[in-house]
């Protein structure tokens, strides 16, 4: 399949009929991977086999983004792909709720659903992929891992405890593919994150379009796990998570208030001292034209209170330059909280419009070359402020979680480090490890993005 397909499995062996066999290609962020996760899983419960390439496959579903331009296109590209391939494809996913757009371009597709449309997407394999028929010497529950089927690596998972989102930034058009916020029982979240514990999982990464309003639709009611009550709010989630013999890590918070309650958490080692928190802007003018909840000026001071509670505490944001109406005053002001947040990880983009995103009406557009060279010293600035950072961790002693084990290297992160976003811990020479094992590292050295590290021998 393209690069950005994903496989899982081979078809099971030992039954004499034909196992229909389904292709799947997966693009875009972790809400969609844990999309694809169920779609796959409920292909296998149903006893479909998953086909690693468009030759053994008899049906190929491309689960798609669509958030920025450069997604549509990566997204219609893999769907033209799997047609000239293969020719029989489902497609669903945030490009699902542009199907109008899909049609125009590809109207070979079967079929067309938005995103978290599992249902939908179960009717349309059906439709054109007759579900087999159940086999009493094998039965199809037994295909399945106690995990369910997984696209990360066994040792980490995510975990999504809401769908949609509540905000109208203007740059966004989430709400408008994904809908308004709907939140997950608390006692559903928990009882997916233990079966994950259980199953193997030693990191939960925790993540939603907007993790800290968890529960407000819900009104927060009282759910039960393990017939003790558990309040929907994301500090008694963060609270039950955090009694799993697993690392929490709280991704997509936005600075409301009520996350303050969150780091005491932190620091008692409930949950990872670490946040990934999108602050998007500085300027105030910026901010409000974007549609943020947020001042800067609040957050500075919240994050000095988070620090003398929890020292330990990494931030990870990220920031748009060049958004419309962005003058060379407000991007001094993102430059100037920059140097005074010392935020730990960060990633920015140049703003480019999105179809459908109000921000595209708004006066003053940025010129490509501005946009580029505000990106460039932007990234620069931070660099500086990330190197020292790192640098300053060299001889700390750290518990890092392996990911990767190769001949002559060992890849981990420590709670610092998110997958596949931040940096890594290296550990130099051959050691007799395996993913998913957590040991103690002394931080001999520094480089751009990774620390090296050697492992504490007793």
């Amino acid at each position: 399949m393209s690069e950005a397909a994903t496989s899982v499995g081979d078809a099971p062996t030992g039954s004499r009929r034909r196992i229909p066999q389904v292709g799947f290609v997966s693009l875009g962020c972790p809400k969609a991977t844990v999309d694809s996760e169920r779609i796959l899983t409920q292909l296998r419960a149903e006893g479909y086999g998953i086909s690693p390439d468009y030759d053994g496959a008899d049906l190929v579903v491309v689960n798609t983004c669509g958030f920025i331009d450069a997604a549509v296109d990566e997204s219609l590209t893999a769907i033209g792909e799997a047609l000239d391939q293969h020719g029989k494809v489902v497609v669903t996913g945030c490009l699902g709720a542009r199907a109008d757009l899909i049609r125009q371009t590809h109207p070979r597709v079967l079929a067309v659903t938005g995103p978290h449309a599992y249902d939908e997407v179960m009717d349309a394999v059906h439709r054109h992929l007759p579900r087999p028929e159940p086999d009493p010497s094998h039965p199809f529950t037994s295909l399945l891992p106690e995990t369910g089927v997984k696209l990360t690596p066994a040792h980490y998972a995510y975990v999504k405890i809401s769908e949609g989102c509540n905000h109208r930034c203007s740059f966004c058009i989430i709400p408008s593919m994904r809908g308004d916020l709907v939140s997950r029982p608390a006692g559903a979240v928990m009882a997916e994150a233990a079966r994950l514990v259980d199953g193997g999982v030693r990191e939960l990464l925790i993540i939603s379009q907007d993790t800290s309003a968890y529960g407000l639709d819900l009104r927060y009611r009282t759910d039960f796990w393990r017939g003790r009550p558990l309040r929907t709010d994301l500090e008694s989630l963060a609270r039950g998570l955090g009694e799993l013999p697993a690392w929490v890590r709280l991704h997509y918070v936005y600075p409301y208030p009520h996350v303050d309650r969150l780091v005491p958490l932190m620091a008692d080692g409930l949950i990872l001292p670490y946040l990934d928190m999108p602050l998007q802007h500085a300027s105030p003018k910026i901010l409000k034209a974007m549609r943020r909840p947020a001042a800067a000026e609040k957050v500075l001071e919240r994050l000095a209170d988070w620090r003398r509670i929890c020292p330990a505490l990494v931030m990870r944001s990220t920031f748009i330059v060049g958004f419309p109406g962005e003058t060379e005053a407000d991007f001094e002001a993102l430059l100037a909280f920059l140097h005074e947040a010392q935020l730990d990880r960060v990633g920015c983009f140049a703003y480019s419009p999105v179809a459908g995103a109000a921000a595209n009406a708004l006066p003053d557009a940025v010129p490509e070359p501005v946009k580029a060279e505000r990106l460039q010293r932007f990234m620069a600035a931070q660099a500086d402020i990330s190197r020292a950072k790192l640098a300053a961790r060299v001889g700390q002693r750290l518990t890092v979680l392996v990911d990767e084990v190769l001949a002559d290297q060992v890849i981990a992160r420590s709670y610092a480090d998110a997958p596949e976003i931040d940096g890594n811990v290296i550990i130099n020479g051959a050691w007799e490890l395996s993913p998913g094992d957590f040991i103690e590292v002394d931080i001999t050295a520094s480089l751009e993005h990774d620390l090296i590290g050697d492992p504490v021998c007793d």
